[in-house]
């Protein structure tokens, strides 16, 4: 028994058409993978989707860059071998198979043919080999005669170059592998394991980056981005990989001379533009381009993308209000940069402003939700393709700021708020919003605005109403109010006494610190009656301490006011838990725009095109070129044998059959005979 060498085992194994189709699975999976979970994204974004359990896993299978993990580049190299060695193996045999007329063909193998017809000549044999062989020139075969004993076979072929469908689509294969190796960041990868590049964290000034992190001019690809504000200049690349960055230097540098934002009525992005200046670093010469979406611009080998735009760090203008009873400076002005960090001063002392980022408007739907939605009731059922029933008022509510304040001990809520009052349930408020975790939605309070538009009022009311120094005196004012003058003196004390505790267990707490009270204190039958008490009290409270604000205010407010006031105890009850000793009111801008550009070195991209165009090619030759081999065996007794085979069993085969043979029976003066029962074709 001959046994097969490792080497001829291993070759067999990376040719056949099994393991090829196996990488491509493979890869197909991957692709999956790629295209449903965002990619190069920063790490914190997959911990916080997918949580600390799966996070880890994920992160060693590589799924968060999958197009540039180990295995998938080792997967596409096999794949190249593969299929490379797949063609080397066919390519013989094809070539001798799309060359050969299969002109020894014996009778017995024709007879078996499915489609095969006999019938007698009238002619000499001599006569019909010559018609025979025009009527097939004159149908596109080429054809060759193969003389035999009492007979001769003409063997005609047509199509035979559908096999270079199969070298197109393979080589196409392997072209478009070769260009995701060379675009797979393999040179760098290698860097990486040898420890010459370390990934640097991104929080850092580029000037502050360290050499090892930096790649040169003769890295051949990478895919980063560019940060540009506006007036100003970039000359580096900014490659996220894995929880860090690497720097890659550029041989030119890219000046912003002005963004162009357009919007839809929806408030999305509708056309954003880039108008750069290119300066080469070497040879000093600089031109003008704009760039804007889907129209990318190649320089030096590099090609620059528009890829989305950011602030640029807009100059703000903040009014820090003190949320403090007893302010020492009730309002203080901030000058301050998007992306800045600023120590405060006074109540907010020991806290860090990082302000984070700033949008000049913000189209938010404020329709009624509770009103009934226009349309039929079969519209309000249709799906998503149809048009929407949900009622829509698309406005922009203006400019909103989003910040971070830290304490001394690093801890930091988010909170997000806009400058202009927005409307809502027939009244205008300021809304500023809070969370402790970015993976929450922020949770707005509404601050009530005045006659002028402003927050004033309601902060001058706030820092009367939850003052313990004026508790006293508002709880006296109260109760002479609420008694009248004909009170026993032991009966207005009790009620002072009530409106004290309850001005004290509001400003501790708000609703909340009320509502405990409420259940600890008194029994559950008589606690709707006690809360309502409570609340009548605060609001003649708040009432006045508004008198006292305004003493030319009437004795009894009207319903604005009234409306005011309740509005006013509720926003001062959720900004006891507003988790900050300021409320930063954006009260000016300057905006500076910020393009994002990606640029991008692919040497892989040609051969990428290549391929999908002889792919395409490839594809197109395999399905639509039909090959046909047609044999006539002439015999000397006066007798001939037709028989037909194709490369694909089509209802078209049986119709060409049927006309050449007719055609053919017409032109040797003879009635053809066909087989009664076909047998299958034989390899």
């Amino acid at each position: 028994m001959r046994h097969r060498s490792t080497a001829r085992t291993l070759y067999e194994l990376l040719s056949s058409m099994r393991f090829a189709i196996s990488l491509l699975s493979i890869l197909a999976i991957a692709s999956v993978i790629g295209t449903v979970l965002k990619q190069n994204e920063p790490y914190n974004n997959y911990l916080n989707q997918f949580g600390p359990f799966w996070f880890p896993v994920f992160e060693k299978l590589g799924l968060y860059a999958v197009y540039n993990s180990v295995w998938f580049l080792v997967i596409l190299g096999f794949l190249v071998i593969s299929t490379t060695a797949c063609i080397l193996r066919q390519a013989k045999p094809m070539v001798k198979d799309m060359q050969s007329y299969r002109e020894h063909a014996r009778e017995a193998s024709l007879a078996q043919f499915q489609h095969h017809a006999r019938f007698p000549i009238g002619q000499t044999s001599a006569a019909s080999q010559t018609r025979i062989l025009d009527y097939l020139q004159r149908q596109g075969f080429r054809s060759r005669v193969n003389p035999r004993e009492g007979a001769v076979l003409i063997a005609a072929r047509q199509g035979s170059w559908t096999r270079i469908g199969y070298f197109l689509a393979h080589g196409a294969i392997v072209l478009i592998c070769i260009g995701g190796l060379l675009d797979g960041n393999l040179p760098l990868k290698l860097q990486m394991l040898l420890g010459d590049k370390r990934i640097t964290n991104g929080n850092q000034l580029i000037s502050d980056i360290p050499e090892s992190s930096r790649l040169g001019l003769d890295n051949w690809s990478f895919r980063g981005n560019v940060f540009i504000p506006e007036g100003k200049s970039a000359r580096q690349a900014v490659l996220n990989v894995q929880d860090g960055v690497l720097l890659q230097d550029l041989p030119f540098a890219v000046s912003l001379r002005k963004f162009h934002l357009e919007h839809y009525s929806t408030g999305m992005p509708k056309r954003f533009a880039s108008d750069i200046v290119v300066t080469d670093l070497r040879s000093g010469q600089s031109f003008e381009k704009t760039i804007e979406v889907n129209k990318p611009f190649e320089v030096a080998g590099i090609t620059l993308y528009q890829a989305s735009f950011e602030d640029g760090g807009s100059h703000l203008t903040l009014r820090s209000h003190a949320l403090a009873p007893q302010p020492q400076e009730a309002t203080r002005p901030l000058k301050v940069d998007v992306g800045d960090s600023l120590a405060l001063q006074g109540e907010a002392q020991g806290y860090t402003l990082e302000l984070g980022s700033f949008r000049p408007f913000n189209i938010e739907n404020m329709a009624d939700e509770t009103a009934p939605a226009e349309g039929s009731a079969l519209e309000r059922h249709l799906g998503s393709g149809a048009r929407s029933s949900a009622r829509k008022d698309m406005q922009n509510v203006g400019p909103s700021i989003q910040y971070k304040l830290r304490d001394n001990a690093g801890q930091a809520r988010e909170y997000m708020n806009y400058m202009q009052p927005i409307e809502q349930d027939g009244a205008r408020y300021f809304l500023a919003g809070m969370r402790t975790d970015p993976a929450l939605p922020f949770r707005y309070m509404r601050i009530p605005v005045d006659a002028n538009n402003t927050p004033d009022s309601w902060f001058a009311l706030r820092r009367t109403l939850l003052d313990p120094a004026r508790h006293t005196e508002l709880a006296r004012r109260f109760s002479l109010v609420a008694l009248g003058p004909d009170t026993s003196d032991t009966m207005r004390a009790r009620m002072q006494e009530t409106a004290l505790k309850t001005l004290d267990l509001f400003a501790r707490g708000g609703f909340e610190a009320l509502g405990k009270f409420i259940e600890s204190t008194i029994p559950a039958a008589e606690r709707d009656k006690a809360a309502d008490i409570f609340l009548k009290i605060l609001e003649g409270s708040a009432w006045e301490a508004w008198r006292l604000q305004h003493p030319d205010a009437p004795k009894t407010p009207d319903a604005t006011l009234d409306r005011f006031l309740r509005d006013s105890l509720n926003s001062m009850s959720d900004s006891l838990h507003y988790g900050a000793p300021v409320y930063l009111q954006l009260d000016g801008f300057e905006e500076v725009r910020a393009t994002v550009l990606q640029a991008t070195r692919s040497p892989g991209k040609p051969l990428v095109y290549l391929g999908s165009l002889l792919l395409v090619l490839g594809v197109f030759a395999m399905l639509y070129v039909r090959e046909r081999r047609l044999f006539v065996l002439v015999k000397d007794q006066g007798e001939a044998l037709l028989a037909l085979s194709s490369n694909r069993k089509s209802m078209d085969v049986d119709q060409d059959f049927a006309r050449h043979r007719d055609a053919l029976a017409q032109l040797l003066d003879a009635r053809p005979t066909a087989s009664p029962n076909p047998a299958p074709p034989q390899a």
